[in-house]
């Protein structure tokens, strides 16, 4: 088990495929991209399962998600999938994804054994998605998410971030968006993760003024922490049920104490938290002809050392070198 020294367990493992992403996200990374990692420092195909296998089998992994950059840009995706869903006992198999692309592929990842989507999408208007993501790509994001539904990668999940000034008034629209389409909408409060190292608390928007964004056109019902667990959302029930809608407080109201997160880069290095400064290399002793063992132990060693909490409040904090592109959703 990925147990760290308070106690708790990691059984939820995010795998990043890629660090490339094929939009330019302005809270992510500036509109030039940024210098990719060189392809040969990049874990194969092979040995990405051959780590998930080793999660699953040995260290008690139980839901497994891919994710990126974007994730769809992996040219083995689909056969990474179909090998993972062969695994005993079969994780639950999700992915992480902006949906561009997603349209040609859905059906084939879900005949693969993906159980279901997360896409990303902050607005439903075509002229702030360009100033957003410096393409003209929101077509294909709807089309996507229309073609991950009907291949039955329900629910799909929709993670939205609002940025004061830019989109912050589209919470309502948004979600009566979702609730037409039968998509379940969270949002998700903007985290100090970008390349550009601009991110400011102050003018972050919040949670609770997410919430009385909503609440000002739909009634909300929380449904409690009993049933969130360790998930990250805060759910309530919209208009009574069963639609719900979530938001992810990650700033605000954080979640740490519950976290049964482990993660993967692209290139095999294991984070134990998403605002970890420090890494454990699996790809070297991997490719230096480490054990499924060894590898384990490694593992488990990266993970017991994991800190009570992200720090974001901390006066010390300091923002990870890596953006979150590179490190994986």
């Amino acid at each position: 088990m990925l147990v760290d020294r308070y106690g708790r367990v990691a059984t939820d493992l995010r795998v990043s495929l890629t660090d490339r992403c094929n939009l330019r996200c302005t809270y992510c990374m500036p509109e030039e991209g940024l210098a990719w990692l060189p392809r040969q420092d990049v874990l194969t195909d092979d040995e990405v399962v051959r780590l998930v296998r080793i999660g699953v089998e040995r260290l008690g992994v139980r839901e497994v998600r891919f994710t990126g950059g974007e994730p769809l840009l992996r040219r083995g995706l689909v056969d990474i999938v179909a090998a993972c869903a062969r695994l005993e006992p079969r994780p639950e198999l999700s992915l992480t994804t902006n949906a561009v692309g997603l349209a040609r592929v859905a059906g084939a990842l879900a005949e693969a054994g993906l159980d279901r989507v997360n896409g990303s999408l902050d607005t439903l208007r075509a002229d702030r998605f360009e100033a957003l993501t410096h393409r003209r790509r929101l077509d294909d994001v709807l089309a996507g998410l229309v073609a991950a539904s009907a291949a039955g990668l329900d629910p799909v999940k929709i993670n939205a971030v609002l940025m004061r000034g830019v989109n912050d008034d589209e919470a309502p629209e948004l979600l009566a968006w979702a609730l037409e389409h039968g998509y379940e909408l969270r949002f998700i409060e903007q985290m100090p993760l970008d390349a550009q190292h601009g991110w400011d608390r102050a003018t972050m928007v919040t949670a609770e003024e997410i919430l009385a964004s909503l609440r000002s056109v739909f009634d909300l019902t929380p449904i409690g922490d009993v049933e969130r667990g360790s998930a990250p959302a805060e759910t309530w029930l919209v208009g009574g049920g069963p639609a719900r809608v979530g938001v992810i407080a990650s700033v605000t109201r954080p979640f740490c104490g519950a976290c049964d997160r482990t993660r993967i880069t692209a290139e095999g290095q294991v984070r134990n938290c998403l605002f970890a400064r420090d890494e454990s290399d699996l790809r070297g002793a991997m490719r230096s002809g480490a054990d499924d063992a060894e590898l384990a132990r490694r593992w488990e060693v990266a993970m017991a050392g994991k800190a009570a909490g992200h720090g974001i409040d901390d006066p010390g904090f300091l923002q990870p070198s890596r953006p979150m592109s590179a490190i994986g959703g």
